[in-house]
């Protein structure tokens, strides 16, 4: 695959035209505040009456509408969707505590939604300027989202349209945004260590990550473009999602099926591994045994790359690739890693609405309409994945 001669063609495209045809769109930190944060959400919808939504379930992000979606995996068609709750324009991460609440990146602030009752609590406005409220994909508020180990803690990387993004502090209890600091740009992922005592927030227009220490908000830059950073803002060759590896918390960054990243936060070193799948890649999610899943979203170049797909690596670094049609976004696994449930959102046109359900023995894909261009996925009951 020829990606530093197309790296190269981009630049020329970036240098001639001002608007961003790729994948594409980093002081210090600012003290707290403490605004009010809380505003009532709506009721949750008719057909969602349980009194508590059991663990399995999976809550997808609705990036084309204001909503999250509850899903039965359990069901097909249409009986598997559960119902739907608004919490601001064009949801975008999402994390769930152990409490059962779903925290959710929108357009306007992060929203708190009890799963158990399906209603949303609070929507908590960003403190960050990010002009008005719009969606789509260069849409400015929130993007990765991630909770403490501790739960005490909401981490979101918040989108500056045109500008350095900034990583929102959230006390959880208080329910207010408590303080910011400057990231990369357009933070599409937010990751914590296992100890909690750094924060790495994924700057996909930056090319690199932003790691952040929760003892005294300082900030270092970590450069992650193993193809380069020619092309700039029309670049496709961009970091999108990390995972944090259980055995030794290094962070692991797919970039084209070709290659992998694995960058020591504390140190800054990245280090490249060889990846098989050969197409454009996004989501990640990673197991407790440090099995790594990886999203394909597709063909940069359809003469040369190859279609969607879903990458299941060993902790060894053996690849198996599980065909997907479409393109994807991100992945969330099963408690017990047989399942993967991967959003068939994307943030890049040609999204459907609906997952893909993954057998990861067998490589059977079951396709599940639900949703509106549903973007993250977690699943309830199931543990954080970094």
């Amino acid at each position: 695959m020829r990606r530093r001669a197309l790296a190269g063609s981009l630049a020329l495209l970036a240098a001639v035209s001002a608007t961003v045809t790729g994948c594409t769109t980093a002081g210090g930190g600012e003290a707290p505040a403490a605004p009010p944060a809380s505003s009532p959400g709506g009721a949750p919808d008719a057909r969602t009456a349980p009194a508590r939504t059991p663990d399995g379930t999976l809550v997808v992000t609705d990036f084309g509408a204001d909503t999250v979606t509850f899903v039965d995996p359990g069901r097909r068609g249409a009986a598997a969707d559960l119902g739907s709750v608004e919490v601001g324009t064009a949801p975008y991460g999402i994390a769930v505590g152990e409490d059962g609440t779903a925290w959710v990146a929108t357009a306007e602030g992060v929203a708190a939604v009890d799963t158990r009752t399906r209603e949303r609590t609070a929507l908590i406005p960003h403190r960050t300027a990010t002009g008005p409220v719009t969606t789509g994909e260069y849409r400015g508020g929130g993007m990765g989202i991630a909770l403490s180990p501790d739960g005490r803690s909401l981490y979101v990387g918040v989108n500056v349209p045109g500008g350095d993004g900034t990583l929102e502090v959230v006390d959880t209890a208080r329910r207010e945004v408590t303080g910011t600091v400057p990231v990369g740009r357009r933070p599409f992922d937010v990751d914590v260590s296992r100890d909690g005592r750094q924060v790495y927030a994924t700057g996909h227009d930056s090319f690199d990550v932003t790691v952040v220490d929760t003892g005294d908000w300082s900030t270092r830059r970590v450069e992650v473009a193993p193809y380069g950073t020619e092309g700039g803002l029309g670049s496709w060759l961009k970091p999108h999602y990390a995972a944090v590896r259980p055995s030794d918390g290094a962070l692991l960054l797919p970039f084209e099926g070709e290659r992998l990243a694995v960058v020591d936060p504390r140190g800054g070193r990245v280090r490249i591994e060889a990846m098989t799948a050969d197409t454009h890649q996004h989501g990640v999610a990673i197991g407790a045994d440090g099995t790594l899943y990886v999203v394909g979203t597709g063909p940069i170049d359809p003469a040369e790359d190859e279609g969607p797909s879903l990458t299941v690596r060993a902790p060894g670094g053996d690849e198996r690739v599980i065909a997907l049609d479409g393109p994807h976004e991100a992945v969330a696994v099963s408690s017990d890693g047989r399942t993967a449930y991967v959003s068939g959102g994307f943030t890049r046109d040609g999204h459907w609405n609906g997952l893909s359900v993954v057998d990861v023995g067998s490589g059977t894909v079951t396709r599940l309409p639900v949703g509106v261009r549903p973007l993250g996925v977690a699943v309830l009951g199931a543990p954080a994945a970094g």
